[in-house]
């Protein structure tokens, strides 16, 4: 494992780091590559942490994808407090390149990478996905130079859009979207509904196109801080493109999976995704 190493360092900021997790090297098969993207409602939140849900398990999630034949690249990226959107983006942008530029020497394979990242962290997933290949969202964090393909994005209960999270919440939910205070108005710099350009341009769903790669959306539809709702309205953006996704609402699951009496079968179904569209120790993915 190579913790803490350094994938840029924006002017005036903190150095941005990652951990890679790595399986036994063969040189014949470069690893396959999971990014995984911390939530935290952009505000909080580290790279060495998968989630509550899982704290318990004895084999924690990036040991397993390691144990499955992936590599995992997990990101630290600036928080709304330190910098307003999209300088997430374009660290997470900074991560992906910097991924491509030492694959060889670390034994990645570049050309098979799932985006994968819960809560804040799959909300920048989906966006690092559908704004792929523009060159307008790259910025200039890190080393210049070509990213990744992206094979797959899992994004677990990760905002899709932040004009309508406010008419899809449920009535006991915990936050308000729309408020002065809110995750999303630190995000953007204004509140959701006066700043209607910046809250577009920060929405999956205004990205969608016919070029994104598969997507696994998973939700609970107990979700009191994201609306499942937000999930299904990109899922419906992704199909009437033509992509591939797949949208599993997991019942009376709120958010981080809390209430899930086992969350087993929501990760094994994105590990076994990830599986199915990137392939592990970079074999062939499947047709």
């Amino acid at each position: 494992m190579l913790r803490g190493v350094e994938y840029g360092s924006p002017p005036g900021f903190r150095p941005l780091l990652l951990d890679l997790y790595r399986p036994a090297r063969d040189p014949q098969h470069p690893a396959p590559v999971v990014v995984f993207l911390h939530g935290g409602g952009w505000r909080v939140g580290r790279r060495d942490r998968f989630g509550p849900a899982f704290a318990g398990w004895r084999v924690g999630p990036f040991d397993r994808l390691v144990r499955a034949g992936f590599a995992v690249a997990s990101l630290d990226y600036r928080l709304s407090g330190e910098a307003v959107f999209p300088a997430q983006l374009h660290d997470g942008k900074a991560a992906l390149r910097w991924l491509r530029a030492h694959a060889g020497e670390l034994g990645l394979d570049a050309g098979r990478v799932v985006l994968w990242g819960e809560s804040a962290g799959g909300h920048l997933a989906a966006l690092l996905a559908l704004t792929d290949g523009r060159p307008e969202w790259e910025g200039d964090v890190g080393e210049p130079g070509p990213g990744v393909t992206v094979a797959g994005v899992v994004d677990w209960y990760g905002p899709a859009d932040l004009r309508t999270m406010q008419r899809q919440s449920r009535p006991d939910a915990v936050s308000a979207p729309d408020a002065v205070d809110s995750r999303e108005a630190l995000l953007i710099g204004a509140p959701v509904p006066q700043a209607a350009e910046r809250a577009a341009a920060a929405s999956p769903v205004s990205h969608v196109s016919a070029a994104a790669p598969p997507f696994l959306l998973a939700h609970g539809t107990a979700d009191r801080f994201v609306p499942s709702g937000q999930s299904e309205q990109l899922a419906a953006a992704l199909r009437a493109h033509g992509c591939r996704v797949s949208l599993r609402l997991v019942d009376d699951a709120d958010h981080l999976w809390a209430g899930l009496r086992d969350p087993e079968p929501v990760f094994t179904e994105a590990l076994a995704f990830a599986v199915q569209v990137c392939g592990p120790l970079g074999l062939p993915a499947p047709a």
